[in-house]
């Protein structure tokens, strides 16, 4: 399984939007993607503007698959744009 970890600081007047559009891309991925199995959007506690993305496919074809997908092309760039500073994205192998 490919799984993705991404931590993004969202401008503080942009929190309502950034949780929206998280909220619509994360419901239309679990609805139109079976092979992603989890695509969580959290926010932290004690630091305000940090969200994590969890993100876990069954494989590089269901990442692959998401990345193409209509919404996340219409749905990343706005979200893009309520971002304070560059996303950091990580990779990693399921393992259990």
């Amino acid at each position: 399984m490919t799984v993705f970890i991404a931590t993004l600081t969202v401008k503080q007047e942009k929190a309502a939007d950034f949780e929206r559009l998280q909220t619509e891309l994360s419901e239309l991925t679990h609805e139109h993607e079976p092979d992603t199995f989890v695509y969580d959007v959290i926010k932290h506690r004690e630091k305000p503007g940090t969200y994590v993305v969890y993100a876990r496919f069954k494989d590089e074809a269901a990442f692959n698959l998401h990345m193409e997908t209509e919404f996340h092309d219409r749905l990343v760039p706005p979200i893009m744009e309520c971002l304070d500073g560059e996303m950091v994205l990580e990779f990693f192998d399921h393992v259990a």
